[in-house]
């Protein structure tokens, strides 16, 4: 027995729309509900008080009406309007009545149809407002999650739905962002993982079908396949790093970045001294921000690192740290081979190594540099960098000075 269609039935029919579960539908019934109640009330406040006014003002009771009423009939000297129809007052009555009866039958025809034209009236009038959500609605379900480049672009008067439509076009424009960079950078790190299991597919498949393989060639692999693991293993740390640093929930508190400073720069005085490079280090005695201090090491570890590791033996590494009224900064300025112009603007971007030929031997993943601008901006800051080639490089991390008030 075939359930498909069955199955299928409820699916279909979530998306069948009553008019009454529609704003549209319900915009119109309150208007309508608030019209008729004012219109019904305004309708009954006049008629009681035309009810009021008969009763308590009779014609009978007017003095010039009374003259008028005991005039002999023409014709008939005795016979008045008074004592003709059994008594003026029992006719004024019943006009009174038949003319409140009347009233109360219009009134009622009358909120009758001006109910159902509100409701029309309304739902026409519902309709134009609620029109622009129908437009942000036909955007969203449009949508695709490999394509955020609609727009809702609503025109019109700056009102509240023009607001809103801007705010999620704004929110499109972020997120087509994100995902443009997250995109490029799953695109950049599977290049990078790509090329060494490249190479340790290549030397393994040598060692694996030469019969004429010796226990050296073997070895030989081995310590190609131990280096390209160690970079592919070194990339993925800095990539964990990457992405830990862009989550927007790190606890920050208030610091003193003189003694992270401190702590880094003799942290890597062995490595220093064992690349025969002179590390040396003017800091101010207090630095305060408000920052992560595990995050900020990190970022000047990885300053430290690249000039100790692009300096000349018995060269140097200068680190500086202070502050004006509104920043504070941390410098790293080393003696090494420089980076060309063209390239300055580029050493902060993901996986970018130079033209340096020791980059790739040394294993870089091309993220310690991008790390540091993130962390820089994570913290209100930017970072730069200015080089000449022959002399040498300074990297700088800016950072908002933290005022006690």
């Amino acid at each position: 027995m075939s359930t498909g269609p069955a199955g299928a039935r409820p699916s279909r029919l979530r998306h069948i729309r009553l008019p009454a579960a529609g704003i549209r539908f319900r915009l119109a019934v309150l208007h309508s509900i608030l019209l008729f109640g004012v219109a019904a009330l305004a309708v009954g406040a006049i008629y009681q008080n035309v009810s009021r006014v008969l009763d308590d003002e009779p014609m009978s009771r007017h003095s010039a009406f009374t003259e008028l009423v005991d005039t002999p009939i023409l014709g008939s000297s005795s016979t008045t309007l008074d004592n003709a129809g059994g008594g003026l007052q029992v006719f004024e009555e019943a006009v009174n009545r038949r003319a409140l009866r009347q009233l109360r039958v219009y009134s009622v025809v009358a909120l009758a149809v001006l109910f159902f034209a509100s409701l029309a009236i309304g739902w026409y009038v519902a309709g134009l407002v609620v029109h622009p959500i129908g437009r942000i609605t036909a955007v969203a379900r449009r949508i695709q999650g490999t394509d955020l480049s609609r727009r809702i672009s609503l025109g019109g008067p700056p009102d509240e739905f023009r607001e809103l439509a801007d705010t999620f076009d704004d929110m499109l424009d972020r997120l087509d962002a994100a995902f443009e960079m997250q995109r490029h950078f799953i695109q950049e790190a599977s290049h990078e993982l790509r090329n060494p299991l490249a190479v340790l597919r290549t030397n393994l498949d040598v060692v694996m079908h030469d019969p004429r393989s010796e226990p050296e060639d073997f070895r030989a692999a081995g310590e190609v396949a131990l280096r390209a693991t160690s970079r592919m293993s070194s990339l993925v740390d800095d990539l964990l790093l990457y992405a830990h640093h862009e989550r927007p929930d790190v606890h920050r508190a208030p610091i003193d970045l003189a003694s992270v400073v401190s702590e880094t720069v003799a942290d890597f005085a062995a490595a220093a001294e064992s690349a025969g490079v002179e590390l040396r280090a003017e800091v101010a005695e207090r630095l305060p921000v408000v920052g992560d201090p595990v995050a900020l090491r990190r970022g000047l570890a990885n300053l430290l690192s690249n000039s100790i590791r692009v300096s000349d033996p018995e060269s140097s590494v200068l680190v500086t740290a202070g502050h004006d009224d509104e920043k504070v900064w941390i410098s790293v300025r080393d003696e090494g081979p420089g980076i060309d112009p063209d390239d300055v603007d580029h050493v902060f971007q993901r996986f970018w190594r130079g033209d340096l030929p020791s980059a790739r031997e040394h294993g870089r993943s091309g993220l310690g540099l991008a790390i540091v601008r993130q962390i820089a901006e994570g913290h209100g800051g930017q970072a730069t960098a200015r080089s000449t080639v022959g002399v040498g490089s300074t990297f700088t991390i800016w950072l908002p000075r933290y005022v006690d008030r």
